[in-house]
């Protein structure tokens, strides 16, 4: 069953449970650094992190999050997940959601960036040992301390040092602890924390579209692009105020409006969905550049290929439909 069809029958399955029980806690506080997941042993400020259903702890400013033998996804700007593997820490600068500033401190991180950074009021910084990554474009950006380097699988980041500064895009990495060159690497190599990634970047993508339906129901509509939580998935979800999102592993997010007419018209919105000019279904997709390929094809690109094209809401037998993405009750628990 290709994903296609998977996407229309998670969209047909989830139409009743968008029309029941409200929302509750749907929009989050105006501060990024909500922890939205973890598996294993995670620790904040020392002390064991533990989410629970629709109660997720804060990184506050000056706060550090620390790994274990576990994981853990923290909520940064409204689209921009960041993900840490085992071993690994971070503190976090500042909060704000216009600033938002996290000083990497160990392990290994990857960001996945499903809006536009370009902009001053949705910034993103990562600091290392003297060292700014400021995050310019959507797409995937992965921060080792071991050896110390930041790949850019798709995106661009300006890199600050004492000495240099330098523009890193797709498909290239720089060291962070001498700024002297960018080389090339191959996005298409991956490992468990890239693969788990983009796992969790489905999960979400799945939760978002009933989600969407809710809010366009409801006639509260967005301001601005948002976190929405979602109670069936136990989960929050990126919801852009208007139109459609591809996030940089290819799945789709949908605005409440444009979520209305996908339940309506499941079919035509199978259909490819370009860029600009090019698109050919009745969307365009007006937040990434790089998926231009018919949405009813199979992404071919194995896991940890990332930017591939193409879209989908998302398996219909993931265990997100039934474990609210892993964290309420283990069911998506820790894949390598």
């Amino acid at each position: 069953m290709n994903r296609l069809l998977c996407s229309t029958l998670t969209v047909s399955g989830l139409i009743a449970l968008s029309g029941t029980a409200a929302f509750a806690q749907s929009v989050i506080s105006a501060h990024s650094g909500l922890i939205h997941y973890v598996e294993g042993r995670v620790l904040l400020d020392g002390k064991p992190v533990e989410v629970k259903v629709s109660v997720f702890p804060e990184v506050k400013e000056n706060m550090e999050l620390r790994t274990e033998d576990g994981r853990a996804e923290v909520l940064l700007n409204p689209g921009v997940f960041l993900r840490l593997s085992e071993n690994s820490a971070i503190r976090m600068v500042s909060n704000k959601l216009s600033d938002s500033q996290v000083e990497f401190l160990a392990g290994s991180a990857m960001i996945e960036a499903s809006s536009q950074l370009a902009q001053k009021e949705n910034s993103v910084a990562i600091l290392y040992k003297g060292t700014t990554a400021h995050l310019r474009k959507s797409g995937i950006y992965r921060f080792d301390s071991d050896p110390a380097q930041l790949k850019v699988y798709s995106g661009e980041a300006e890199v600050a040092g004492e000495s240099n500064d330098l523009t890193v895009r797709s498909s290239h990495m720089v060291a962070l602890d001498s700024l002297v060159a960018v080389e090339k690497f191959d996005a298409k190599d991956g490992d468990a924390l890239s693969h788990w990634s983009e796992r969790r970047g489905e999960y979400i993508s799945m939760a978002n579209v009933s989600a969407a339906k809710y809010v366009n129901d409801s006639g509260s509509g967005l301001g601005s692009n948002s976190w929405y939580y979602n109670p069936y998935f136990g989960m929050y979800t990126y919801m852009p105020m208007n139109g459609m999102f591809y996030s940089p592993y290819g799945y789709p997010y949908y605005s409440p409006g444009l979520a209305y007419q996908a339940y309506q018209y499941p079919g035509a919105y199978g259909r490819s969905y370009g860029t600009g000019t090019g698109g050919k279904g009745p969307v365009t997709n007006t937040g990434f550049a790089s998926p231009t390929a018919n949405a009813a094809t199979t992404r071919s690109a194995s896991p940890g290929a990332f930017g591939g094209s193409g879209a989908a809401v998302g398996h219909a037998s993931s265990p997100a439909m039934s474990a609210g993405g892993g964290h309420m009750s283990g069911g998506a628990g820790r894949s390598k």
